[in-house]
């Protein structure tokens, strides 16, 4: 690794270094996790089955057949019925989702009359012909899954345990309906689906018809399901389809990374954003690179795997954290904040046989837990909460699951009993789990999704069962990232791969990891030096007086090291020996959080000493200064008068969005500014819709999405919508900035802009002490543009003064001429560019 990549963690990953070299030199310090006993696993086990059904009754008397139950409010989540949560809805199709998720797990818990029971709901309730529009990953992994996962069960309940002889294969051909209901999404150029699909429209959908983005994960979690229900029906289409969307996905792969991108454009191919990790909208999509080898025997999504899992761990993991980075400048991270999602990460590498990384990676994430009572859904590189909530996810508990069949350290078992006590004490409400909002407060969210029933309380029975109590040996099954079970046979019922070794694609490295034996890995050595990973981490305390940019000298090699430190790297412009610099920040490469901050500073001071330059330069500022190494985000001004009488403006940062239209050259939105009520603006309607018209609207992050509120303010006639973030303590100059995402409608006409919470707090100031604040929104640029013609402006008249002066006292001529000189002579041009 370079020196430039070390950013914030390289205190973090010293002390970690110390702690190993200590732990390998007194093997006998080594202490076991203290093994659990039958009978305490037993009980647990037991209070597993419990959480289930205290879940699953409430969903059955109080929701069915909606989709998902609310347990706050005890009553089922329906489509175009409940109020709309944005897309967060598009998982909801009105065809009982969290019965048809949950299937599977009532086998596993022996429950075999409420699983027929259940089937016979099924196939007499659920349809698939209405005028909705779903995602097609979501009904895939969830609907199609669990409908293949149930069929499969309820023919091996047939044979092996004398019942349902009345079931025909009725679920088999939902499975195959619904297929057909998703198909449309895959007519793209590329071959690569769409992100939504109308159930009975398809892609005919006026919704749809400027649909184009959707996300790496959305288009590569596809295969499991599309290739079981090909062999399954005989029908060859869908198994085609999605080798063709994983094809068209290796292709799009950086060649000199190996790495993918996180949002794509499903007609053109081309990356809309190019962070990289394995969190949040790329996860299953390696997921499914390795499962499908194991699924159909297919060489090549092993190779593909090993190429993508070596990128991975050269360039995101970070010791045990894994940052994402840009595909294509893998050694820049993108974000300072990891999200809940990768916590799957570790389970996958127990599966491909690298063990160590993944025991390290989960020891992080359970110290994560451990400091903030559950997993939020993002924590920062110093493990402080990015976002609060907590919705009950899956995926560390299934790490869990997989560390302990593989290694047998009852550690794990530790794990999976303090996991489940908190989800106990935290998130059991009288009708069923509710979701948590934040935290830091523990306050409810009336939001139980299916994956709850379907994956979480199914990993817990399973990490507290032995094998012998279980009714099937999983052993013989492959879990889809939805926790569906596909039986390794699958395979013998046809095959259409290929070997590596007919396809000049791959060559014989990408197929030679090896897989270290469990046998001799003792999970606690591992863990130990990682003990105190987070509680022992602290920055670097740094002393002596800050550079400023005007002492600095880039011939000086104190002034050097000093803005290295602050994450600041130099390149020459030019011919050497004219001196000219430029300059990049990254807070990323700072050697703590104290020196990034100063870092910024110092731009800041430099951006100060350079704004006099020739208007052409200002173009620069059009990208923010590479602080989070991505490119084509313009920054925004939100800008206001410092006060009623004074010509003085300033201008405070704020992000873009995808689905406005965009302030170009010298166009600007003003008005007055006033809050949206409610705050977040995801009601159907505003309550003070009628003082909302021709100005502009401030409304907090949350609760919906972004286009929703959006509309919504469109809607009350609001010239333009300021969205401030809802995570205290956020700010431009700490955080990327980032263009809010629609989803693929384009039917929002006023522009949409982004605050962070620091500058908002600023504009929120203004707006307490002048209630009637009129702002204006603008390219950042053309604000610095009209600044620097207002100073241009002042320093002519300035000058005309002085010549006035001049004209009419011959005795002052001298000194007015000298005045005049002086205040219509530019600056002299610096040494060094920005």
């Amino acid at each position: 690794m370079s020196s430039t990549s070390t950013a914030i963690i390289a205190q973090f990953l010293l002390s970690l270094l110390l702690l190993v070299v200590s732990v390998l030199t007194n093997d006998a310090s080594t202490i076991p996790t203290q093994n659990m006993s039958h009978k305490e696993r037993a009980e647990l086990r037991e209070e597993s089955r419990d959480m289930f059904y205290h879940a699953y009754n409430a969903y059955m008397a109080n929701a069915y057949p909606a989709d998902e139950l609310m347990p706050l409010s005890c009553k089922g989540r329906y489509r175009g019925v409940t109020p709309s949560r944005g897309d967060m809805d598009d998982i909801l199709g009105n065809f009982s989702m969290t019965l048809v998720d949950t299937l599977d797990t009532l086998v596993l818990l022996g429950d075999f009359a409420e699983f027929e029971h259940a089937v016979k709901l099924v196939i007499r309730d659920v349809q698939f012909d209405s005028d909705i529009i779903v995602s097609v990953f979501e009904t895939n992994i969830r609907m199609v899954g669990g409908l293949l996962s149930a069929h499969i069960l309820a023919e091996y309940l047939q044979k092996q345990a004398d019942v349902m002889h009345w079931y025909k294969g009725e679920m088999l051909e939902m499975a195959r309906e619904l297929g057909y209901r998703l198909l449309p999404a895959f007519n793209t150029t590329t071959g690569i689906p769409h992100a939504r699909v109308n159930l009975r429209l398809g892609m005919k959908d006026p919704q749809l018809k400027k649909s184009r983005e959707t996300c790496t994960a959305c288009a590569g979690t596809i295969l499991l399901e599309f290739a079981a229900l090909s062999r399954l029906t005989g029908d060859p289409i869908f198994e085609v389809r999605a080798h063709a969307a994983m094809d068209a996905l290796w292709k799009l792969r950086h060649r000199g990374s190996d790495l993918m991108g996180t949002v794509l454009n499903v007609h053109s191919g081309d990356w809309v954003r190019r962070d990289s990790g394995v969190g949040a909208g790329i996860d299953s999509y390696y997921e499914y690179l390795f499962k499908s080898y194991v699924l159909l025997g297919d060489d090549k999504y092993l190779a593909r795997f090993n190429r993508h899992y070596n990128a991975v761990m050269k360039y995101v993991s970070e010791g045990p954290m894994l940052l994402d980075v840009l595909m294509h400048r893998p050694h820049a991270k993108s974000r300072n904040f990891m999200d809940s999602l990768l916590a799957f990460w570790p389970g996958l590498q127990v599966l491909s046989g690298d063990l160590k990384p993944a025991v390290q990676t989960h020891e992080m994430l359970y110290q994560v837990m451990q400091m903030h009572t559950l997993i939020p859904e993002a924590w920062t590189v110093d493990f402080q909460i990015h976002w609060g909530q907590h919705h009950l996810r899956p995926e560390f508990i299934e790490s869990t699951y997989f560390l302990y069949r593989a290694t047998g350290d009852h550690h794990y078992l530790q794990v999976g009993k303090r996991a489940l006590k908190t989800l106990q004490q935290y998130a059991k409400v009288s009708c069923g789990y509710a979701a948590v909002n934040d935290v830091r407060t523990g306050k409810h969210e009336d939001r139980m999704d299916s994956f709850v029933l379907s994956e979480t309380f199914k990993y817990l029975f399973l990490l507290f069962s032995e094998p012998q109590d279980l009714i099937i040996n999983v052993d013989e099954f492959v879990f889809t990232t939805e926790a569906h079970l596909l039986p390794l046979s699958i395979a013998q019922l046809g095959n259409s791969t290929f070997s590596f070794r007919q396809s000049d694609e791959h060559n014989v490295l990408d197929f030679m990891r090896t897989c270290p034996s469990s046998n001799k890995l003792f999970p606690e050595k591992v863990r130990k030096p990682l003990r105190n990973f987070i509680t022992g981490s602290c920055p670097r305390s740094t002393s002596g007086k800050r550079l400023s940019a005007l002492d600095f000298q880039a011939s000086n090699a104190d002034h050097l090291r000093a803005v290295y430190d602050m994450g600041i790297t130099m390149v020459s412009v030019g011919d050497r020996s004219q001196g000219k610099v430029r300059l990049f920040h990254s807070f990323y490469n700072a050697k703590s959080q104290e020196e990034g901050e100063m870092g910024l500073q110092f731009m800041q001071e430099m951006l100060e000493l350079t704004k006099m330059q020739s208007m052409n330069q200002l173009a620069q500022l059009q990208v923010r200064n590479d602080q989070d190494n991505s490119a084509d985000i313009r920054l925004m001004a939100v800008a206001y008068a410092l006060d009623d009488q004074s010509q003085d403006w300033t201008a405070l940062m704020a992000g873009p969005s995808h689905f406005s239209p965009e302030l170009v050259g010298e166009q600007f939105v003003e008005g007055h500014i006033v809050w949206a009520r409610p705050p977040r603006a995801c009601d159907e309607k505003l309550l003070n819709a009628e003082n909302v018209s021709g100005k502009i609207l401030v409304a907090e992050r949350g609760d919906c999405t972004f286009v929703s509120k959006a509309r919504l303010a469109q809607k009350a006639g609001a010239a333009a919508l300021i969205v401030c973030d809802n995570v205290a303590g956020s700010s431009g100059e700490t955080q990327p900035m980032f263009a809010m995402s629609g989803d693929g409608t384009d039917d929002v006409a006023i522009p949409v802009v982004f605050m962070y919470s620091l500058e908002f707090a600023k504009l929120s100031d203004a707006m307490q002490r002048r209630p009637q604040l009129r702002v204006r929104l603008m390219q950042m640029v053309e604000f610095k543009r009209w600044q620097l013609a207002k100073e241009a402006h002042q320093n002519e008249t300035a000058a005309a003064a002085a010549a006035a002066v001049a004209s009419a006292s011959a005795s002052a001529s001298a000194s007015a001429s000298e005045a005049a000189t002086m205040t219509t002579m530019p600056k002299k041009k610096p040494d060094k560019e920005l």
